[in-house]
């Protein structure tokens, strides 16, 4: 029979410091800046610094935690590629592996992409704790910087017990954001992310308090979207965009350099312009998986008979971007086009 904890036992646990894992990928957070004020071409210095320089510099952030500085690459966002994304998610399953102890991982990622990481890790990862992913819009050696203040929300979030079980969750300007909604939607403002008709999940207070605002639609108990333990590489899916005046030129040259899926971000409320229709039909009678989307921020493209007419997938409410790399991993356990429907509508 198991009795309950004695006191000498409760204050134990309730003493314990929490162990956070930071994971530091490189981005704007690890660049080092040329002056105070360089808030653009910051780049252009070449200087990529190691998470483990960045914790000393940045001073106690968060003294109540004990953090555990994993290093991965020297990455600036623009650079990143799937190998890095399968890499990244092993490196995240292998470290809870091996340091079970751990109550949350943060990673720290350049913002150009960093939606597009931190999706692929919600969709291939199996854990409870929080997963946090967190970066910097201006370089931590420069004035006004958020890189400090994102690593100790973020910090805050991988320990809160309210965002345990909620998936991979992007924390920037003292918000957090679902995986699946968040998107940058500024170049170079500190409030850089929103979820464009969601909102945020949650907002961490200047006493580092996590309050939670809503919960994330994201089913119970959802498995991921593919185990990564055989795969060694993801198929190439491209992302064509609708506009004015577009023809099938870039279309066609996709297929000939073997893409296996095309996202067509048509234009609102999800077609393609007239010009690519004839050629993405085409695409899909050569083997190729089109799925429809639309650039608008707010869109949705549900199934049609227009678009199961011509062969063509419904994209959902996705981004076209994050509707990519659900294809990218769908099309590691399936080809037929009505399998991958599903599974692109069930994320």
């Amino acid at each position: 029979m198991i009795g309950k904890a004695s006191g000498a036992g409760k204050a134990a646990i309730m003493s314990r410091r929490p162990r956070i894992a930071v994971i530091g990928t490189g981005g704007t957070f690890a660049m080092q800046a040329r002056h105070r004020f360089d808030w653009v071409e910051y780049s252009e210095s070449g200087v990529i610094l190691g998470i483990d320089h960045l914790l000393t510099t940045m001073g106690e952030l968060a003294p109540h935690i004990d953090i555990v500085p994993i290093g991965f690459r020297a990455l600036g966002s623009t650079g990143i590629v799937p190998a890095d994304w399968l890499a990244l998610s092993l490196l995240i399953t292998s470290t809870i592996d091996q340091d079970p102890s751990l109550d949350g991982i943060v990673i720290t990622h350049g913002t150009a992409t960093l939606e597009e990481t931190a999706w692929f890790l919600d969709l291939t990862l199996a854990l409870d704790i929080p997963v946090i992913v967190t970066g910097a819009q201006r370089p931590a050696n420069t004035e006004g910087s958020d890189a400090c203040v994102n690593l100790r929300a973020a910090l805050a979030a991988a320990c809160a017990p309210a965002l345990r079980g909620l998936g991979v969750l992007v924390v920037m300007d003292n918000v957090v954001l679902p995986a699946r909604d968040a998107t940058k939607v500024s170049s170079f403002e500190l409030a850089a992310f929103e979820a464009p008709g969601f909102g945020p999940l949650a907002r961490i207070d200047a006493q580092g308090q996590v309050a939670l605002r809503r919960l994330p639609v994201r089913p119970a108990g959802r498995l991921p979207i593919t185990d990564l333990a055989g795969v060694a590489s993801l198929p190439r899916v491209d992302v064509v965009l609708s506009y004015a005046g577009a023809d099938r030129i870039v279309i066609d040259a996709l297929v000939a350099a073997g893409t296996r899926g095309i996202i067509s971000a048509g234009l609102p409320p999800g077609r393609a312009g007239n010009g690519g229709r004839a050629a993405l039909v085409d695409a899909v009678a050569r083997g190729v998986i089109v799925v429809q989307s639309t650039r608008a921020a707010r869109g949705t493209v549900p199934m049609q008979r227009f678009l199961s007419v011509d062969g063509i997938l419904a994209g959902g409410d996705l981004s076209p971007q994050k509707l990519r790399i659900v294809l990218m991993l769908a099309l590691t356990r399936a080809s037929d086009p009505d399998v991958v429907q599903q599974m692109l509508l069930a994320y």
